[in-house]
């Protein structure tokens, strides 16, 4: 089971799907540590912040992608993130399905309630932007909401927003890029392999 340390989002007004909400507070930026670990699409880059016995990541970025968290010129310590070294390099190798990694993701309330739905979607099965949306008991107007939410998910792989797709089947968007969502569905079972 994934371990969530955002804290408690404040009451906001307005529309919650709006994505205006303030992004939550984390540990100070003096913190924030980053570092990679290999991947079969290159090196991933890890940013987190520092917890007792090592770090609580707030962002995985596929190579060639913008960081999906901007940290201010965070420390590189690439000994703070052996557990995710480890987690991921196990995700590859097919041996873990699920990821247990401590988790501070800054966004809007609306936003974290989507990225923590995303733990609920097992491994090698997909799910719709409508099925999701429905799953937060949401209104079908507020699935493109969903599908931003999405987007700006900072924690690629570890929050599986690879596995929602198009409720006709199509994998649509996804930030790392839609060879690589047709890559992991493929490792994950999801997908069978393309024919050569």
């Amino acid at each position: 089971m994934t371990t969530h340390t955002t804290g408690s989002a404040p009451a906001t007004k307005g529309d919650p799907t709006s994505g205006t909400s303030p992004a939550l507070p984390h540990a100070p930026a003096a913190r924030a540590v980053r570092g990679t670990c290999p991947s079969p699409f290159g090196d991933l880059l890890l940013t987190g912040v520092r917890t007792g016995d090592g770090c609580a990541l707030t962002s995985l970025s596929l190579p060639g992608r913008p960081a999906a968290t901007a940290v201010p010129e965070p420390d590189r310590a690439e000994e703070a993130f052996a557990q995710a070294r480890r987690e991921l390099d196990a995700y590859f190798a097919g041996r873990l399905t699920r990821f247990s990694l401590p988790l501070a993701p800054a966004g809007t309330p609306f936003q974290l309630r989507v990225w923590q739905a995303l733990d609920e979607v097992p491994y090698g099965t997909t799910t719709s932007y409508g099925e999701l949306a429905a799953r937060l008991g949401l209104s079908r107007v507020e699935t493109r909401a969903v599908g931003r939410a999405l987007g700006a998910n900072p924690l690629l792989l570890v929050r599986p927003c690879h596995r929602v797709i198009g409720a006709d089947g199509s994998l649509r968007g996804y930030a790392g890029g839609v060879e690589r969502k047709a890559w992991l569905l493929t490792h994950e079972g999801a997908l069978p392999p393309a024919l050569v």
